[in-house]
């Protein structure tokens, strides 16, 4: 079933404000990934032992079918949070083909993008960019 999500960056404090607001909404995680628990891809820096712990994804449901996700920015990698890049839309569609057609329409005049939709180790297809307005997207579908 497709939902519309809110997927947050954090500079590598994410357990903490998920756990405040798993607090707040007294839900339970949907699923917590960490860093170490991912496959590393070709080619990318090796992951320092003190980034091993941090989130990679975190799922709470906080109301009425809405999912609060969220991930640790590396500043090892050189990722920095700010004003723009720490909120994004999260799209989980019910097919391949409506996520390449609406992502490809989120792509027209697009200034940062992390190309086509590509399969991912979680079993999904996968991409995100930033439109032509400045807001930030992520679409997602199972296959």
């Amino acid at each position: 079933m497709a939902r519309v999500n809110t997927y947050l960056n954090f500079q590598g404090n994410t357990e903490e404000a998920f756990n405040f607001y798993k607090d707040v909404f007294g839900t339970e995680f949907i699923s917590v990934t960490r860093m170490k628990d991912m496959p590393r891809p070709a080619g990318a820096p090796a992951l320092l032992d003190e980034d091993a712990e941090k989130i990679m994804n975190i799922q709470l449901p906080i109301t009425n079918g809405h999912v609060l996700m969220a991930t640790d920015a590396l500043e090892s990698l050189g990722h920095k949070v700010s004003a723009g890049n720490n909120v994004t839309i999260s799209l989980d569609l019910d097919s391949v083909e409506e996520a390449q057609r609406i992502y490809s329409k989120l792509m027209i005049n697009s200034p940062e993008n992390s190309g086509p939709l590509a399969p991912m180790p979680w079993g999904a297809m996968w991409g995100s960019c930033q439109d032509q307005f400045g807001i930030r997207w992520m679409v997602s579908c199972i296959n």
